[in-house]
């Protein structure tokens, strides 16, 4: 029996190829119960959204089909995460903008705090969604106190967490506003043990599926 290390997350990203070309996005599970009155009580079941995607739409070339192939058994099915890029959701701001260092607002300083964690949050009105982002691509982050840029040598990045560090004398004064711009992955898994391909449908244009799940943090 093959089990899962304690460290079950694979730090490798999906063939990019393949992922710019896949479908998928946000799932929530909301409870909806109508009363005899036609009147509806709904209830979200989740705090957090849930992210699906389908894989299989990048599948163009047998090369390309070979490359998930191994991908995946290297995975062994859904034993192990990885890294997916999500074209449409996969840095601090919109896609057609550069990454700022102010794009996102992480918190305020109280002069002792020196870890804060990146996140995003979604919409500006009355409820805004505040999401975890756990998988930034290091080298893509920026940051800011009270709008001005902080040196890369006075605040660290994980990768793995999503966590910053500041350095002992860089530590955001109270009420300092602490903001950051990234790119990001989403923590995903396969969400299938059996990855099966007809290739005669295959040649017809039929579209494989390689279902993944978020993996939520």
């Amino acid at each position: 029996m093959a089990d899962a290390p304690p460290s079950d997350f694979h730090e490798v990203r999906f063939p990019l190829d393949v992922a710019l070309r896949g479908s998928g996005g946000p799932s929530r599970l909301t409870e909806i119960v109508t009363l005899a009155s036609g009147r509806e009580h709904r209830n979200s079941r989740w705090a957090d959204s849930r992210r699906r995607y389908d894989a299989g739409f990048g599948i163009r070339t047998l090369d390309a089909l070979h490359a998930v192939l191994s991908f995946f058994e290297e995975r062994r099915g859904r034993l192990y995460g990885f890294r997916y890029r999500d074209r449409v959701d996969s840095t601090s701001g919109p896609p057609s903008r550069g990454i700022a260092a102010t794009d996102q607002v992480l918190g305020l300083g109280d002069g002792t705090a020196r870890v804060f964690q990146l996140a995003k949050t979604y919409g500006t009105g009355p409820m805004p969604y505040r999401r975890t982002i756990a998988k930034p691509v290091g080298e893509s982050v920026r940051v800011a106190v009270n709008g001005v840029a902080v040196p890369a040598a006075k605040v660290a990045c994980d990768a793995t967490t999503g966590r910053l560090t500041f350095a002992a004398d860089a530590v955001p004064g109270a009420g300092a506003r602490v903001t950051a711009g990234f790119a990001f992955d989403v923590p995903v898994r396969f969400d299938t043990d059996d990855l099966t391909v007809d290739l005669s449908a295959f040649a017809a244009g039929e579209i494989p599926r390689v279902p993944l799940i978020e993996i939520v943090p």
